[in-house]
């Protein structure tokens, strides 16, 4: 294990493994500094990505933040480093939500190294699922990497499933009645007629998957009633395999380790061969996101409803230049 700083070359690698992450809309909103004659990498929010009206208390920004950071961890522990990670080290400076020492002196995670090959796999798929239970043991192997970031991952009953739905669709009706929200969704969500060409963040519109017939799944639709061509129906898994991520508290240091949490467990099952898709929708209305939670489990606040199982893997999301998100000092 070297104690000198790593070249700016392999910290642009690390950068680019981590800005793979999952973000709400593909904002990816992050920013990274490396501090090189420290052999520090810093990890800032970038507000002019924030999604004010969806996300109004950055509460996604943080989560998808969290889950570049794991990212970091993850292609820093594959090349052999054991860097020494900070959430939030400055009260003072709210946007700078993590530093990691690169060059920590400690013994490689190998658990997170052997994600790293299912970074660049990991998709969000927004088609049908295959009608089936995902067996107890992968179950199990999903929340031992939920906890292992501090954080529970419960697969509720199928009547909590059938709550979890139906608060699903109580928050699109929320949204069609939301034009500012509406309008928010559809600048970051690029469908045919009105897409950006060669964009870099986003959704892009064969990543929306098709509309759902007859069923309801925990996937936003991000048409949001607007044409997209050659966009077809199909019907989803009618018994989704839903599980729900959550902490025991509700700040922004708890959403970062909420972001992690969800990363490594995104990976765990990449690797384990299931394709996932993720959605915040309910929980983004405090009226309703208090019922998202099992009143009988110990999880004190949930932070993303995840749909599990096995079916087409989505396209690949585009994303910003490594140029666009790392600044070296």
């Amino acid at each position: 294990m070297t104690a000198q700083p790593l070249d700016v070359d392999t910290v642009a690698g690390l950068v680019a493994e981590a800005a793979a992450a999952p973000s709400l809309h593909n904002a990816q909103p992050w920013n990274f500094r490396y501090l090189r004659d420290l052999g520090v990498l810093r990890l800032y929010a970038d507000l002019e990505r924030a999604l004010p009206r969806t996300d109004p208390d950055n509460h996604g920004l943080h989560v998808g933040c969290g889950a570049a950071l794991l990212n970091l961890r993850v292609a820093a522990a594959a090349a052999g480093l054991a860097p020494v990670v900070r959430l939030l080290p400055d009260p003072a400076c709210p946007e700078f939500l993590a530093e990691a020492h690169l060059c920590g002196t400690g013994t490689p995670d190998g658990a997170l190294a052997r994600l790293s090959s299912a970074i660049r796999r990991r998709h969000s798929s927004r088609f049908p699922f295959r009608e089936e239970t995902l067996p107890t043991a992968v179950r199990e192997t999903l929340q031992q990497a939920a906890l292992a970031e501090g954080a529970q991952l419960l697969f509720p009953g199928a009547w909590h499933v059938q709550s979890i739905l139906e608060l699903v669709r109580d928050a699109e009706g929320r949204e069609a009645l939301a034009p500012d929200v509406r309008e928010e969704t559809a600048r970051w969500a690029h469908n045919g007629s009105s897409g950006k060409a060669g964009a870099v963040d986003g959704i892009a519109a064969e990543a929306f998957g098709p509309r759902q017939r007859h069923t309801t799944v925990p996937v936003r639709d991000f048409a949001a009633g607007r044409p997209v061509p050659e966009r077809g129906w199909a019907p989803f898994e009618r018994e989704p395999n839903i599980a729900l991520l959550g902490t025991a508290h509700d700040g922004p240091a708890d959403w970062l380790s909420a972001g992690q949490a969800l990363e490594r467990v995104l990976l765990r099952a990449t690797m384990d061969g299931l394709v996932a898709s993720v959605t915040s929708q309910p929980l983004e209305w405090p009226e309703i996101r208090w019922a998202v939670r099992d009143p009988v489990s110990a999880m004190a606040h949930v932070q993303m409803v995840i749909r599990l199982g096995h079916g087409p893997e989505g396209p690949a999301s585009p994303r910003r230049a490594v140029a666009e998100v790392l600044d070296v000092l």
